[in-house]
């Protein structure tokens, strides 16, 4: 099977959070074969001297109504840039696949409450998907309390019905800032890791603020803001040393960690924005294990799998989920790579 190239059948894509967070299925794929599990029982795979690092980026209300002249549209704001501009995706109202197209730079988006977009111009550049805004947006605070106020999770086709912010927050969420749920850490709960801490598994936090997941089928991830504290790059490093695993909850974290990590793979305290794309030319260097959902065919997200776990042992995770129907996206089900 070619990672990359696969076709999701029809009713494989999770329309609803899973009645028990912690109970959905868990697949476990490593040199010794693939393995099924529920989620709550991942301690099982792992041991004693391990790290699992999480992001603890919390989700943004990111989507907002508009109107571009007399046509509703839906705004969702991506991330926030230094000088005040946002980036921000633009889709025609309802159950959209893609954005809207003929946007031209000085376009005025009309939002709730007297608020504007005023669009500058593609970004990053060579792409007509995310754009570069200046909110006008009345009173104080900024864009962070009026998406509080007035914005609702983003939510794509194969989610039918709205769901509170709630369902779009990880156990470990503290820092607001992501357009979209870091969502490898959903699954976890506070039993599931009181269990890897009395195991003596270490927990360690990054931040990595995500953005619009919607990438056109081979679009590079887009630039994201991130944190490394000296802590977590101090016990990444000592775990590697004493031989134990370093397992990234997420993509987020892979990138977050990839991106403080230098050619030998020692982690270094770092922040900033990363336009890190992991993949063949660049594997991973610090990161030997990963949590994570599962991806579209097509996503970007699937390179970075194998930058990390080869991609034979992807391809083999990914036609055992398809052939044990395992669930697609944020509500869905788990899949634990030790390469």
């Amino acid at each position: 099977m070619k990672t990359l190239d696969f076709v999701l059948p029809e009713g494989l894509e999770a329309a609803a959070p899973p009645p028990v967070r912690d109970g959905v299925r868990l697949l476990v794929a490593s040199a010794d074969g693939v393995r099924h599990a529920a989620f709550h029982q991942i301690g099982d795979f792992l041991a004693p001297g391990d790290l699992i690092v999480v992001n603890t980026s919390a989700t943004l209300a990111a989507a907002l109504d508009g109107r571009r002249a007399d046509t509703p549209v839906e705004v969702h704001f991506s991330s926030g840039l230094d000088d005040g501009d946002w980036v921000v995706e633009i889709r025609p109202s309802g159950a959209a696949t893609g954005p809207v197209t003929g946007l031209c730079p000085g376009e005025v988006i009309t939002l709730d409450a007297g608020a504007a977009l005023v669009l500058g111009r593609p970004w990053p550049a060579g792409q007509d998907r995310l754009w570069r805004a200046r909110p006008r947006i009345e009173g104080n605070g900024g864009p962070y309390p009026f998406l509080a106020r007035h914005g609702r999770p983003i939510r794509y086709a194969y989610v039918p019905r709205p769901r509170p912010l709630a369902d779009y927050q990880t156990v470990f969420a503290r820092v607001p800032g992501s357009a979209e749920m870091p969502s490898a850490g959903r699954p976890f709960t506070d039993r599931t890791v009181t269990d890897l801490i009395t195991r003596g598994v270490t927990l360690a936090p990054i931040v990595l603020h995500t953005g619009v997941s919607s990438q056109e089928p081979g679009e590079p991830p887009q630039p994201e803001r991130f944190r490394v504290p000296e802590e977590t790059a101090r016990l990444v490093n000592a775990t590697r040393r004493a031989g134990g695993r370093v397992i990234a909850v997420g993509t987020t974290v892979t990138r977050a960690l990839e991106s403080a990590a230098d050619p030998g793979g020692s982690v270094h305290a770092r922040h900033g924005v990363t336009d890190l794309v992991l993949g063949p030319d660049r594997p991973a260097r610090s990161v030997t294990g990963l949590v994570t959902g599962w991806h579209a065919p097509g996503a970007s997200h699937l390179a970075l799998l194998t930058a990390v776990a080869g991609e034979p042992l992807v391809g083999r995770a990914y036609e055992e989920a398809l052939d044990r129907g395992y669930q697609w996206h944020e509500f869905g089900d788990s899949c634990l790579l030790l390469p």
